[in-house]
Protein backbone atom coordinates (compact mmCIF):
# COMPACT_ATOMS: atom_id res chain seq x y z
CA UNK A 1 0.00 0.00 0.00
CA UNK A 2 1.42 3.78 -0.65
CA UNK A 3 -0.29 6.66 0.48
CA UNK A 4 -1.71 7.57 -2.81
CA UNK A 5 -4.10 4.27 -1.61
CA UNK A 6 -5.79 6.05 1.48
CA UNK A 7 -8.53 7.96 1.36
CA UNK A 8 -8.45 11.41 3.50
CA UNK A 9 -8.16 12.62 5.73
CA UNK A 10 -5.87 9.89 7.07
CA UNK A 11 -3.59 10.10 9.56
CA UNK A 12 0.05 8.60 9.24
CA UNK A 13 3.14 8.82 11.35
CA UNK A 14 6.92 8.85 9.80
CA UNK A 15 8.44 5.22 10.86
CA UNK A 16 11.86 7.03 11.44
CA UNK A 17 10.90 10.26 13.36
CA UNK A 18 8.32 7.91 15.51
CA UNK A 19 11.46 5.56 16.06
CA UNK A 20 13.73 8.65 16.80
CA UNK A 21 11.08 10.41 19.41
CA UNK A 22 11.14 7.20 21.26
CA UNK A 23 15.06 6.34 21.66
CA UNK A 24 15.47 9.89 22.78
CA UNK A 25 12.65 9.76 25.20
CA UNK A 26 14.05 6.59 26.75
CA UNK A 27 18.18 7.50 26.98
CA UNK A 28 16.55 10.62 28.75
CA UNK A 29 14.41 9.03 30.93
CA UNK A 30 14.92 5.20 31.22
CA UNK A 31 12.50 2.94 32.39
CA UNK A 32 10.47 3.62 35.26
CA UNK A 33 11.71 7.51 34.96
CA UNK A 34 8.67 7.74 32.26
CA UNK A 35 5.37 6.29 33.03
CA UNK A 36 3.82 7.36 29.26
CA UNK A 37 0.40 9.02 28.79
CA UNK A 38 -1.30 6.63 26.50
CA UNK A 39 -3.71 9.48 25.83
CA UNK A 40 -1.61 11.15 23.71
CA UNK A 41 -1.76 8.31 21.14
CA UNK A 42 -4.32 5.95 22.19
CA UNK A 43 -2.91 3.15 20.49
CA UNK A 44 -1.96 -0.61 22.13
CA UNK A 45 0.80 -1.23 19.33
CA UNK A 46 2.84 2.28 20.26
CA UNK A 47 2.32 1.55 23.64
CA UNK A 48 4.00 -2.14 23.05
CA UNK A 49 6.79 -0.25 21.68
CA UNK A 50 7.39 2.16 24.54
CA UNK A 51 7.28 -0.89 26.46
CA UNK A 52 9.55 -2.83 24.50
CA UNK A 53 11.73 0.33 25.39
CA UNK A 54 11.34 -0.31 29.35
CA UNK A 55 8.65 1.71 30.22
CA UNK A 56 6.44 -0.98 32.10
CA UNK A 57 4.06 1.44 33.95
CA UNK A 58 1.82 3.83 31.66
CA UNK A 59 -0.85 6.84 32.86
CA UNK A 60 -4.41 6.57 31.89
CA UNK A 61 -6.65 9.58 31.16
CA UNK A 62 -9.89 7.51 31.38
CA UNK A 63 -11.42 3.54 31.87
CA UNK A 64 -11.09 2.66 28.43
CA UNK A 65 -7.23 3.18 28.46
CA UNK A 66 -6.69 1.38 31.32
CA UNK A 67 -9.22 -1.35 30.09
CA UNK A 68 -7.05 -1.65 26.73
CA UNK A 69 -4.01 -1.71 28.00
CA UNK A 70 -4.82 -4.56 30.34
CA UNK A 71 -6.12 -6.52 27.71
CA UNK A 72 -3.01 -5.80 25.63
CA UNK A 73 -1.17 -7.72 28.46
CA UNK A 74 0.44 -4.24 29.34
CA UNK A 75 -1.23 -4.12 32.94
CA UNK A 76 2.14 -4.27 34.78
CA UNK A 77 1.52 -0.94 36.47
CA UNK A 78 -1.76 1.44 35.37
CA UNK A 79 -2.22 4.98 36.69
CA UNK A 80 -5.70 6.55 35.96
CA UNK A 81 -4.52 9.85 36.87
CA UNK A 82 -7.71 11.20 36.61
CA UNK A 83 -10.84 11.91 38.97
CA UNK A 84 -13.20 9.21 38.86
CA UNK A 85 -16.80 8.82 41.04
CA UNK A 86 -18.82 6.32 38.56
CA UNK A 87 -19.34 2.99 40.44
CA UNK A 88 -19.78 0.99 37.39
CA UNK A 89 -16.49 1.69 35.99
CA UNK A 90 -14.66 1.18 39.58
CA UNK A 91 -15.95 -1.64 39.63
CA UNK A 92 -14.76 -3.21 36.41
CA UNK A 93 -11.34 -0.94 37.47
CA UNK A 94 -11.25 -3.14 40.35
CA UNK A 95 -11.71 -6.54 38.87
CA UNK A 96 -8.94 -6.02 35.65
CA UNK A 97 -6.21 -8.41 35.12
CA UNK A 98 -3.88 -5.51 36.02
CA UNK A 99 -2.08 -3.47 38.74
CA UNK A 100 -4.26 -0.11 38.96
CA UNK A 101 -3.52 3.25 40.77
CA UNK A 102 -6.36 5.53 41.29
CA UNK A 103 -5.95 9.53 41.75
CA UNK A 104 -7.63 10.75 44.52
CA UNK A 105 -8.37 14.44 45.64
CA UNK A 106 -10.99 14.17 47.84
CA UNK A 107 -12.99 12.26 50.55
CA UNK A 108 -15.30 10.76 48.20
CA UNK A 109 -13.41 9.93 45.21
CA UNK A 110 -11.50 8.22 48.46
CA UNK A 111 -14.44 6.58 49.72
CA UNK A 112 -15.54 5.76 46.06
CA UNK A 113 -12.12 4.13 45.40
CA UNK A 114 -12.42 1.78 48.71
CA UNK A 115 -16.08 0.68 48.34
CA UNK A 116 -15.53 -0.23 44.51
CA UNK A 117 -12.26 -2.76 45.82
CA UNK A 118 -9.39 -0.78 44.59
CA UNK A 119 -6.50 -1.39 46.44
CA UNK A 120 -3.59 1.69 45.71
CA UNK A 121 -4.03 5.25 45.04
CA UNK A 122 -1.85 8.68 44.43
CA UNK A 123 -3.33 11.92 46.47
CA UNK A 124 -3.72 14.43 43.42
CA UNK A 125 -2.09 17.28 44.47
CA UNK A 126 -2.75 20.79 42.53
CA UNK A 127 0.27 22.59 42.13
CA UNK A 128 -1.11 25.60 39.81
CA UNK A 129 -2.87 23.90 37.12
CA UNK A 130 -6.77 25.16 38.29
CA UNK A 131 -8.24 21.78 37.57
CA UNK A 132 -8.15 18.56 39.52
CA UNK A 133 -5.94 18.12 42.59
CA UNK A 134 -6.25 18.94 46.41
CA UNK A 135 -5.14 21.88 48.24
CA UNK A 136 -0.78 20.91 49.16
CA UNK A 137 -1.93 21.26 52.78
CA UNK A 138 -5.02 19.07 52.68
CA UNK A 139 -3.13 15.95 51.18
CA UNK A 140 -1.76 14.47 54.51
CA UNK A 141 -5.14 14.20 55.97
CA UNK A 142 -6.19 13.01 52.47
CA UNK A 143 -3.61 10.28 52.78
CA UNK A 144 -4.44 9.54 56.37
CA UNK A 145 -8.02 8.98 55.28
CA UNK A 146 -7.15 6.76 52.32
CA UNK A 147 -5.19 4.70 54.63
CA UNK A 148 -8.19 4.24 57.09
CA UNK A 149 -10.19 3.08 54.44
CA UNK A 150 -7.89 0.15 53.67
CA UNK A 151 -6.05 1.74 50.57
CA UNK A 152 -2.43 2.09 50.07
CA UNK A 153 -1.35 5.54 49.43
CA UNK A 154 2.27 4.96 46.66
CA UNK A 155 2.67 8.82 47.08
CA UNK A 156 1.49 12.05 45.17
CA UNK A 157 1.13 13.08 41.94
CA UNK A 158 0.47 16.91 40.50
CA UNK A 159 0.73 18.11 37.29
CA UNK A 160 2.51 21.30 36.09
CA UNK A 161 -0.04 21.69 33.04
CA UNK A 162 0.10 25.70 32.94
CA UNK A 163 3.74 25.46 32.51
CA UNK A 164 4.83 22.96 30.19
CA UNK A 165 3.78 24.96 27.14
CA UNK A 166 5.42 27.77 28.26
CA UNK A 167 7.78 28.88 25.17
CA UNK A 168 10.75 30.93 27.62
CA UNK A 169 12.72 27.81 28.49
CA UNK A 170 14.16 29.61 31.63
CA UNK A 171 10.79 31.02 32.86
CA UNK A 172 9.47 27.24 32.10
CA UNK A 173 12.10 25.92 34.59
CA UNK A 174 11.29 28.69 37.07
CA UNK A 175 7.74 28.17 37.33
CA UNK A 176 8.16 23.94 36.86
CA UNK A 177 10.61 24.04 39.97
CA UNK A 178 7.58 26.51 42.18
CA UNK A 179 5.43 23.47 41.25
CA UNK A 180 7.69 20.73 42.16
CA UNK A 181 7.88 22.98 45.77
CA UNK A 182 4.43 22.79 46.13
CA UNK A 183 4.47 18.45 45.35
CA UNK A 184 7.32 17.74 47.53
CA UNK A 185 5.80 19.59 50.62
CA UNK A 186 2.53 17.79 50.13
CA UNK A 187 4.74 14.23 49.54
CA UNK A 188 6.76 14.87 53.08
CA UNK A 189 3.05 14.72 54.86
CA UNK A 190 1.84 12.11 52.69
CA UNK A 191 4.81 9.31 52.31
CA UNK A 192 4.86 6.63 49.87
CA UNK A 193 7.71 6.34 46.93
CA UNK A 194 6.11 8.28 43.99
CA UNK A 195 6.33 11.67 43.10
CA UNK A 196 4.41 11.55 39.43
CA UNK A 197 4.53 14.72 37.60
CA UNK A 198 5.48 16.46 34.27
CA UNK A 199 4.94 16.48 30.78
CA UNK A 200 6.47 16.39 27.11
CA UNK A 201 7.56 20.16 28.12
CA UNK A 202 9.07 19.51 30.76
CA UNK A 203 10.83 16.07 31.16
CA UNK A 204 14.28 17.27 30.73
CA UNK A 205 13.69 20.36 33.96
CA UNK A 206 11.79 18.18 36.18
CA UNK A 207 13.82 16.72 38.19
CA UNK A 208 11.83 16.67 41.10
CA UNK A 209 9.85 14.12 40.33
CA UNK A 210 10.40 9.96 40.71
CA UNK A 211 8.23 9.35 37.16
CA UNK A 212 7.21 11.92 34.31
CA UNK A 213 4.05 11.72 32.88
CA UNK A 214 4.89 12.56 29.15
CA UNK A 215 3.24 11.28 26.37
CA UNK A 216 2.59 13.78 23.34
CA UNK A 217 6.72 13.39 22.66
CA UNK A 218 6.26 10.31 20.60
CA UNK A 219 4.08 12.22 18.19
CA UNK A 220 4.55 15.44 18.30
CA UNK A 221 3.05 18.52 17.46
CA UNK A 222 3.09 22.07 16.51
CA UNK A 223 2.68 23.51 19.45
CA UNK A 224 5.30 21.91 21.11
CA UNK A 225 7.65 22.14 18.23
CA UNK A 226 8.17 25.51 19.27
CA UNK A 227 9.81 24.71 22.70
CA UNK A 228 12.94 23.76 21.40
CA UNK A 229 12.48 20.29 22.12
CA UNK A 230 14.94 17.54 21.12
CA UNK A 231 11.48 15.80 19.19
CA UNK A 232 10.23 15.76 15.84
CA UNK A 233 6.60 15.91 14.40
CA UNK A 234 6.07 12.05 13.17
CA UNK A 235 2.14 12.76 13.26
CA UNK A 236 0.52 14.57 10.07
CA UNK A 237 -2.94 14.37 8.14
CA UNK A 238 -2.81 12.79 4.82
CA UNK A 239 -5.45 15.35 3.00
CA UNK A 240 -6.74 15.71 -1.00
CA UNK A 241 -6.78 19.25 -2.56
CA UNK A 242 -10.62 19.12 -3.27
CA UNK A 243 -10.67 23.48 -4.67
CA UNK A 244 -9.05 25.73 -6.45
CA UNK A 245 -9.23 29.07 -6.44
CA UNK A 246 -6.93 31.71 -8.09
CA UNK A 247 -5.94 33.11 -4.42
CA UNK A 248 -6.77 29.86 -2.27
CA UNK A 249 -7.13 26.22 -2.22
CA UNK A 250 -9.42 23.84 0.04
CA UNK A 251 -8.14 20.18 1.54
CA UNK A 252 -10.80 18.11 2.91
CA UNK A 253 -9.77 18.15 6.24
CA UNK A 254 -11.25 20.35 8.87
CA UNK A 255 -12.21 20.58 12.55
CA UNK A 256 -13.56 16.52 12.87
CA UNK A 257 -10.08 15.63 11.95
CA UNK A 258 -7.79 18.41 13.78
CA UNK A 259 -7.44 18.99 17.14
CA UNK A 260 -7.98 23.31 17.21
CA UNK A 261 -7.80 24.17 20.82
CA UNK A 262 -3.80 25.12 20.40
CA UNK A 263 -4.55 26.66 16.91
CA UNK A 264 -4.82 26.01 13.08
CA UNK A 265 -2.49 23.26 11.83
CA UNK A 266 0.70 23.72 9.35
CA UNK A 267 0.91 23.29 6.03
CA UNK A 268 4.66 23.32 5.07
CA UNK A 269 4.81 26.49 2.19
CA UNK A 270 1.67 27.52 2.74
CA UNK A 271 -0.32 30.08 5.35
CA UNK A 272 -3.51 28.50 6.41
CA UNK A 273 -6.25 31.08 6.73
CA UNK A 274 -9.09 28.88 8.36
CA UNK A 275 -10.63 25.36 9.15
CA UNK A 276 -14.32 24.53 8.89
CA UNK A 277 -15.89 21.70 9.93
CA UNK A 278 -15.04 19.45 6.91
CA UNK A 279 -12.69 21.72 4.72
CA UNK A 280 -9.09 23.86 5.34
CA UNK A 281 -8.96 26.78 3.63
CA UNK A 282 -5.07 27.87 2.60
CA UNK A 283 -3.19 30.21 0.40
CA UNK A 284 0.39 30.72 -0.45
CA UNK A 285 3.42 32.29 1.93
CA UNK A 286 3.10 35.91 2.57
CA UNK A 287 -0.33 36.44 0.31
CA UNK A 288 1.05 34.16 -2.99
CA UNK A 289 -1.15 31.91 -4.39
CA UNK A 290 -1.07 28.27 -3.52
CA UNK A 291 1.04 25.71 -5.40
CA UNK A 292 -1.37 22.97 -5.63
CA UNK A 293 -4.25 21.90 -8.17
CA UNK A 294 -7.19 20.20 -7.19
CA UNK A 295 -6.33 16.39 -6.87
CA UNK A 296 -2.56 17.19 -5.30
CA UNK A 297 -2.55 15.37 -1.61
CA UNK A 298 -0.84 17.72 1.23
CA UNK A 299 -0.28 16.96 5.15
CA UNK A 300 -1.22 19.28 7.56
CA UNK A 301 0.67 19.38 10.70
CA UNK A 302 -1.47 19.24 14.14
CA UNK A 303 -0.80 21.82 17.07
CA UNK A 304 -2.28 19.82 19.27
CA UNK A 305 -1.95 15.87 18.62
CA UNK A 306 -3.78 14.26 21.76
CA UNK A 307 -7.57 15.30 20.60
CA UNK A 308 -6.41 15.37 17.29
CA UNK A 309 -5.76 11.32 17.62
CA UNK A 310 -8.72 10.57 19.29
CA UNK A 311 -10.75 11.46 16.07
CA UNK A 312 -9.67 9.01 13.89
CA UNK A 313 -10.14 5.16 13.91
CA UNK A 314 -6.50 4.29 12.65
CA UNK A 315 -3.36 5.44 12.34
CA UNK A 316 -0.69 4.27 8.90
CA UNK A 317 3.08 3.94 9.68
CA UNK A 318 4.79 5.69 6.81
CA UNK A 319 8.62 5.36 5.04
CA UNK A 320 8.15 8.12 2.33
CA UNK A 321 5.34 7.14 0.39
CA UNK A 322 5.07 3.51 1.38
CA UNK A 323 2.67 2.63 3.94
CA UNK A 324 4.59 0.36 6.42
CA UNK A 325 1.40 -0.85 9.03
CA UNK A 326 -1.76 0.17 10.18
CA UNK A 327 -2.81 0.67 13.32
CA UNK A 328 -5.86 0.90 15.32
CA UNK A 329 -6.67 3.42 17.69
CA UNK A 330 -8.44 1.13 19.64
CA UNK A 331 -8.08 3.22 23.27
CA UNK A 332 -10.81 6.09 21.58
CA UNK A 333 -13.59 6.89 23.46
CA UNK A 334 -14.47 6.41 27.10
Amino acid sequence: MTLADLATPALVVEAAALESNLATMAAALPGPRLRPHVKAHKCTRLATRQAALGHRGFTCATVREMEGLARAGLGADLLLANEILDAKRLFGLARLDARVTLAVDSSETIAAAARAGLREVLIDVEVGLPRCGCPPDRAGALADEARRSGLVVRGVMGYEGHVVGVEDRDRRATETRRSMELLLAAHAVTGGEIISAGGTGTFDQNTWATEIQAGSYALMDTAYERLGLPFVCALSILATVVSRRADWAVADCGLKALGMDHGNPRIDDHAVWFCSDEHTTFGGPEGAPPTVGVGDRIRLWPAHVDPTVAYHEELHVIDGERVLESWPIDLRGW
